[in-house]
């Protein structure tokens, strides 16, 4: 399930789109604040399944060093760091929930939205990874490629002096490739 901030929702480069058209049963509920959310809290209330909020904190455990059924409902925080932080703090009752995070290793493929954090992942490719690491035989190849095709058409309809910026590093000689 995403908690997507408001402003992400028309966003071009909004990864929750294609992982709703990649995941049809996808879950996600629009809002910032409490009231927002009320439906999500009162399906919550009635869950019977374990119940995870994916939010790195010092409070949080890596998803990877604990025992947790595939069969659990996480909760996704869409935005900017900043809003994400936002929602949170506008929304202490997802406090109530174990909050999970990925253990460091994880490298975006999102070239097209830059953060100051070198792991930062797109919602995608962060639920993508939690999935796999809870259930390792998982296939995740249709949401990495889903995401890939995203970018590739979003940088393909950027000016050519653009582009350059994103092009991808050519792994044989750290040199910008070509395509």
């Amino acid at each position: 399930m995403v908690l997507q901030h408001p402003s992400e929702v028309e966003h071009k480069k909004n990864s929750v789109r294609v992982l709703s058209l990649v995941v049809p049963t996808t879950q996600v509920y629009v809002g910032e604040c409490e009231a927002d959310f009320a439906d999500l809290q009162q399906y919550l209330a009635t869950c019977n399944k374990p119940i995870y909020l994916v939010y790195p904190s010092t409070s949080s455990v890596s998803v990877e060093e604990q025992s947790i059924t595939p069969d659990c409902v996480l909760l996704l925080l869409d935005g900017t760091w900043r809003k994400a932080f936002k929602m949170l703090q506008l929304n202490v009752w997802l406090t109530q929930y174990p909050a999970v995070h990925l253990a460091q290793g994880y490298e975006s493929r999102y070239r097209i939205r830059k953060s100051s954090h070198s792991d930062s992942l797109s919602t995608i490719e962060a639920c993508a990874y939690m999935l796999n690491a809870l259930e390792p035989a998982l296939d995740i190849q249709p949401l990495t490629k889903a995401l890939d095709a995203m970018v590739t058409l979003r940088i393909k309809a950027m000016p050519s002096s653009v582009q350059a910026r994103y092009a991808e590093p050519n792994i044989a000689n750290g040199e910008p490739s070509s395509t």
